[in-house]
């Protein structure tokens, strides 16, 4: 699943959303990472629909303009969860990794941000 495809399928878990909805969503969802561009979007949604991820919950006319609103459907959620649950494996192998490596090379772990200079 591609990170583009995560962020929208997580930004749908909660409610059906219309495109600029997702936009924000996916946004704020990936703290800033993931800026994704219309037509980006609309081929991950058309892409998603394909798989019946999501699915077109309703379409309202909004100043004259036809938002189309999406939601997930049963197995967009069993898809999100169980890419969610691979990230987290692969992230903590990762830190688990990362530990071993720090305590093997004597590197002390980073414990968060510092102050430039080093005087933290």
């Amino acid at each position: 699943m591609t990170q583009a495809a995560f962020f929208v399928l997580a930004a749908l878990a909660d409610e059906p959303r219309h495109g600029y909805g997702i936009l924000r969503e996916v946004e704020e969802l990936s703290a800033g990472a993931l800026q994704m561009r219309v037509g980006t979007l609309y081929g991950v949604l058309d892409r998603l629909t394909a798989d019946a991820l999501i699915v077109l919950d309703r379409e309202e006319v909004h100043d004259g303009r036809l938002r189309r609103y999406y939601r997930l459907t049963e197995e967009g959620m069993r898809a999100l969860d169980a890419e969610a649950e691979r990230m987290a494996a692969g992230a903590s192998a990762a830190k688990q990794r990362i530990a071993d490596g720090r305590k093997a090379t004597g590197t002390p772990p980073v414990t968060g941000p510092r102050l430039a200079g080093g005087l933290a």
